[in-house]
């Protein structure tokens, strides 16, 4: 990709067309001993299955199989939208994405509170820091936010876009109180491959310090249903060491 502040917000608007299963592991800055950090299952469009490092569950799907049936009947447009991977953005010549069409967007999210979850889903979807589209006419403030330097760097073994954002008065994040952005200057790297928020951090103010780190470990895994519903039973864990009894020999 190019290095300019185009391709960046063509970056941030492509994570839906770049991924469907994402494994990867998040903590939340600043870091401490008693600072959250899980492990994450993510296969698009909803199922997500959350585990703390001592491979409990904290989080996983229900009902990821269940009829939709009674979604068609509220009358509004939302249900009758297609995922975003059935429909077709407007790409650039580098093939990342410059307008996206309407879709069903939305990421699953986890955290303890409805804004925790909120900020979640917008890390792996980070459409917010560029909007949908370029705007029309290029002047101060026009753009929701203006990337300081790029720079490309290396992010846990992976190639990730670094800048400095500062929101301008047109950032509107997708949830008021689940902002990427904090209020200051805040630092950002976006992985190449897959377009999602990977690392931020506060670098003014009462929230300095505070953001997130998250380390991918496997793109369009082949993940099983039973991985994300609440029964496991059928699961067996390729982590642990099967032993397998073999009859001796007589």
């Amino acid at each position: 990709m190019e290095l300019t502040a185009d391709g960046f917000r063509a970056l941030c608007r492509s994570s839906p067309w770049k991924w469907r299963s994402l494994r990867f592991h998040v903590r939340w800055l600043p870091d401490s001993p008693s600072a959250l950090a899980v492990n994450a299952w993510l296969r698009r469009p909803h199922a997500l299955r959350i585990e703390a490092l001592d491979g409990s569950v904290l989080h996983s799907t229900a009902g990821i199989n269940d009829s939709k049936d009674s979604l068609f009947t509220s009358g509004s447009r939302k249900p009758w939208l297609l995922p975003p991977h059935l429909v077709t953005p407007g790409y650039q010549a580098d093939g990342l994405v410059r307008r996206r069409p309407e879709a069903l967007y939305g990421e699953p999210g986890y955290g303890i509170s409805q804004s925790a979850a909120a900020l979640f889903s917008a890390w792996l979807d980070p459409v917010e820091l560029a909007g949908n589209a370029p705007v029309p006419l290029e002047f101060p403030f026009a753009n929701v936010a203006d990337p300081e330097e790029l720079s490309l760097v290396d992010h846990e073994g992976r190639e990730a876009v670094e800048t400095v954002l500062k929101p301008n008065p047109s950032y509107r994040p997708a949830q008021a109180d689940a902002a990427i952005l904090f209020p200051g200057r805040t630092a950002l790297r976006i992985d190449t491959e897959t377009g999602i928020c990977v690392a931020s951090q506060s670098l003014e103010g009462e929230t300095a310090g505070q953001g997130h780190w998250i380390s991918i470990h496997a793109v369009d895994e082949y993940m099983l249903d039973d991985l994300f519903t609440q029964d496991s039973s059928l699961l067996t864990d390729v982590r642990q060491h099967i032993e397998w009894e073999l009859p001796q020999a007589q």
